[in-house]
């Protein structure tokens, strides 16, 4: 793996040679990581893992055309070939009038941001075996395991570069640390499955890899023996682990190549009071620390905080520069890049602040009501807004939780599921989607 520096280089020597070659503009991008995980079961070591990669991308435009390539072989002789195929293969392509790079007076200029993304720390693999040790054996230790898919500990780096032909460079580096372990309670047919995980930037930021373990045993436990739940109109909770889920339904929405297409329920709905007044979501790439922090985005353009939605009004689109362009918009530093492509939306840290009630309070007048911990399968439209999905979790009877259910249905619309959202006081910063526990009045919930 190249240094942040190196890899830079190697980004603008590639847009140097495209040019040669006879491109009018373009962009190379480069992405490595690095990985090793440890995992144990009943424990025993069961697999260590090593896992490397390193790729860079080259995006070029011919005559208003484009074409995406790339390679695994960074020496020059390689980036001579790529260069020279991927303006052949932009000279062969459709013209498309709103690709192309982000506008110059635009981009992000150094010195950019430390968002302290990098640990220097590199656990040993006995180090990851230790942790992954300790979060099974106190998962386990939990009355009513009986047995364990097991334990892991992973730490990673990864560094990313970008260079285009109008004067962007930048690079950074970025690690991880991770702890999980997964079990199984019950004996016989009546068995439940539960996990826990956490994972930081710095191996220090982690909890103890024994409260990991124990999360995910009681968990288990708490699961056995489910009922089932009759079917009708009720309150719906979202335990904090599931519903940054609808978090992203909204992000998809908002995305401005889904408005752009016209394939979004949130058209038309710029500027529109979608949430309650309680509800604020922000987004924050440049927390430090954060799991999706970045200095820059895929395009060269800074990122910034931004409230998504402010006081239950939602303030607009997530766009990059070719959405910007056939919405007669601005780019809002939310393009992403993979190795090869055009960029596409990616939000940062994003966050449902915290409400004014705690949980206890948040249910405390349900009388008859389903708290959800597990949501299964996809059946979301993007386009309608009709959600549709298995879950797993606890009844809420008479304002308290109650015994485990399984094998039900919650379905609505995200348009009225987002009007009734009310927010509990119990945000945790834990993921890149973080919410605290989300109550949603008039769901529909099939089961018996």
């Amino acid at each position: 793996m190249l240094t942040p520096a190196q890899a830079q280089e190697r980004c603008q020597a590639l847009i140097e040679r495209a040019r040669r070659a006879g491109a009018e503009a373009g962009d190379a991008v480069y992405l490595a990581s690095g990985a090793e995980s440890v995992s144990v079961r009943l424990g025993a070591l069961e697999d260590v893992e090593r896992s490397e990669s390193e790729h860079i991308g080259l995006r070029v435009f011919v005559g208003g055309a484009s074409a995406s390539i790339g390679s695994t072989d960074l020496a020059d002789a390689a980036l001579d070939e790529l260069a020279s195929r991927a303006v052949a293969m932009a000279r062969a392509a459709p013209a498309d009038r709103f690709a192309g790079l982000a506008d110059e007076h635009l981009l992000a200029r150094g010195p950019f941001p430390d968002l302290d993304l990098d640990d220097p720390a590199e656990p040993a693999p006995q180090e990851l075996r230790r942790l992954a040790e300790e979060a099974e054996d106190a998962a386990r230790a939990v009355q009513g395991v009986t047995n364990s898919e097991g334990g892991s500990a992973s730490t990673g780096r990864g560094v990313v570069a970008l260079a285009t032909s109008h004067g962007f460079a930048g690079a950074y580096a970025a690690s991880s640390h991770s702890v999980s372990a997964s079990v199984i309670a019950g004996e016989g047919g009546a068995l439940q499955r539960d996990y826990a995980w956490a994972s930081t930037r710095f191996a220090t930021d982690l909890p103890p890899p024994g409260q990991i373990g124990r999360e995910a045993g009681e968990r288990a436990v708490a699961r056995l023996n489910p009922g089932r739940v009759k079917s009708g109109a009720m309150p719906v909770v979202f335990d904090p682990r599931v519903g940054g889920s609808l978090v992203g339904h909204l992000l998809g929405a908002i995305s401005g190549s889904s408005i752009a297409r016209r394939s979004s329920f949130l058209l038309d709905h710029d500027g529109a009071q979608i949430f309650d007044s309680s509800v604020t979501i922000t987004d924050d790439p440049l927390r430090r620390r954060g799991l999706r922090s970045r200095p820059f985005d895929g395009e060269g353009l800074p990122t910034a905080p931004r409230k998504l939605v402010d006081a239950g009004r939602l303030t607009g689109w997530l766009m990059d520069s070719a959405a910007a362009r056939q919405l007669g918009a601005v780019p809002t530093g939310h393009a992403s890049r993979g190795g090869s492509g055009a960029p596409h939306v990616t939000a940062g840290n994003v966050v449902i602040e915290p409400g004014t009630l705690t949980r206890a309070q948040l249910i405390a007048d349900i009388a008859d009501g389903v708290y959800v911990t597990e949501l299964i399968g996809s059946g979301v439209n993007g386009v309608t807004g009709d959600y549709s999905r298995g879950a797993a979790g606890f009844r809420i009877v008479n304002g308290e939780i109650a015994g485990p259910i399984a094998e039900f249905t919650v379905a609505g619309n995200l348009l009225a599921m987002f009007a009734a959202m009310i927010p509990a006081s119990d945000l945790k910063i834990e993921r890149g989607i973080d919410v605290p526990t989300l109550r949603i009045d008039g769901m529909s919930v099939a089961g018996d």
